[in-house]
């Protein structure tokens, strides 16, 4: 689950299996990639307006990341 100012996004992020950057921090701290690619996202209005929506591949920029929490695997 990602935050921005304006959407709570929940969708996948693939990690890579093993290794270095195989962790949640160590991929989002990468200072080479400015964006982000969330399969199956679907995004929720942070102000209640219900303009939330949903789609199959969102390209989420590094610069409006508030917040990630993990999922846990059984989510």
């Amino acid at each position: 689950m990602v935050e921005t100012d304006r959407y709570r996004v929940e969708g996948m992020l693939t990690l890579p299996r093993e290794g270095y950057r195989s962790r949640v921090s160590d991929h989002v701290n990468r200072r080479d990639q400015e964006f982000f690619t969330i399969l199956n996202a679907q995004l929720m209005a942070l102000d209640g307006s219900g303009r939330d929506w949903d789609t199959p591949v969102l390209m989420l920029a590094r610069r409006h990341i508030r917040l990630i929490v993990p999922a846990s695997d059984g989510a």
